[in-house]
């Protein structure tokens, strides 16, 4: 091996060493309140199940985090997914938004459904169990739906 590629190597190594000790800023959670979706729309437990395994994650003040996140520079990109995933769509604030933002966000999470874009794929990789199977679909579909006509009222 060429005296440049030890050099490279022995570089690359201090560097992954070093930002293991980098703090990550995480989604601390937060107690449940009654803006939280579920919570404020009094969602079935089943329909709740479904979202806290699909979107909560992501989307909400509840990230539980995977022993993975704590290994750099895995954790800097997972809390970067998180932070952009949460300023698209809050669920743990849902009910603190306008009835006209609601709307959008909803029709929006109904489209992100419809053409399978979320749980993102990346996401579901290591968590199978958020995977929109046909019949998470329909019941989510359902209820967002219902929400909506609720909310045009």
């Amino acid at each position: 091996m060429r005296k440049w590629h030890r050099v490279a190597l022995g570089v690359l190594f201090i560097v992954l060493v070093g930002i293991q000790f980098v703090p990550v800023q995480r989604n601390e959670i937060e107690p449940v309140t009654n803006a939280d979706f579920i919570e404020h729309y009094e969602s079935p437990v089943v329909i709740g199940n479904i979202i806290r395994a699909s979107c909560y994650d992501c989307h909400s003040n509840q990230t539980k985090y995977p022993w993975y996140s704590n290994v750099q520079p895995i954790g800097f990109l997972l809390q970067n997914h998180i932070s952009e995933g949460k300023s698209e769509l809050n669920l743990s604030e849902f009910g603190l938004l306008s009835n006209r933002m609601k709307r959008t966000k909803l029709k929006s999470i109904l489209s992100q459904i419809d053409n399978d874009k979320m749980p993102m794929p990346s996401y579901l990789f290591l968590h199978s169990e958020a995977k929109l199977d046909s019949l998470k679909k329909t019941l989510l579909v359902s209820y967002f739906d219902s929400i909506l006509v609720d909310i045009d009222r």
